[in-house]
């Protein structure tokens, strides 16, 4: 509760300031009070989004490291529904696989969302690309003309 009381009267300090820039940070703030210390002293040991990454202890933590975007992250879009399965596999078999346990896989196909996102991924990069939009573009118009009934 250290840190709450101190949270709390950093914000009082910044509502008396009289400044806009500090009005604005203590309305901030105030925003964040409400789950920013959710679970009493229970995670009171975590200090910052280092700790909270060790908190998880798990090895995709890298993947969830906070940095600043909306977007969650390329990887974990596309090879999201394998790579998380594989990522977390340590939970439950804490020993290394041995080659029998992994043969039942061998044949194993991606999911429908991962190889159309993979897909995606293919025409987008074509599309970025100054030498190669134009080859895709009469390819879209190609396979237009030949679904479209005119």
């Amino acid at each position: 509760m250290r840190r709450q009381e101190k949270f709390e009267a950093l914000i009082e300090r910044f509502e008396r300031a009289g400044d806009p820039v500090r009005g604005h940070m203590a309305r901030v703030m105030i925003g964040f009070l409400a789950g920013l210390f959710v679970g009493g002293v229970r995670f009171e040991a975590i200090r910052d989004d280092l700790d909270l990454e060790r908190w998880f202890r798990l090895p995709k933590s890298h993947e969830r490291r906070i940095h600043g975007h909306r977007h969650a992250g390329v990887r974990i879009v596309q090879d999201g529904p394998t790579l998380l399965l594989a990522l977390d596999a340590h939970v439950a078999h804490p020993e290394p696989f041995t080659a029998e346990e992994l043969l039942p896989y061998r044949t194993a196909r991606l999911p429908v969302c991962q190889r159309q996102a993979l897909r995606r991924r293919k025409v987008m990069r074509k599309a970025r690309s100054m030498k190669k939009r134009p080859l895709l573009l009469a390819e879209l118009e190609r396979r237009y003309r030949e679904t479209a009934d005119f």
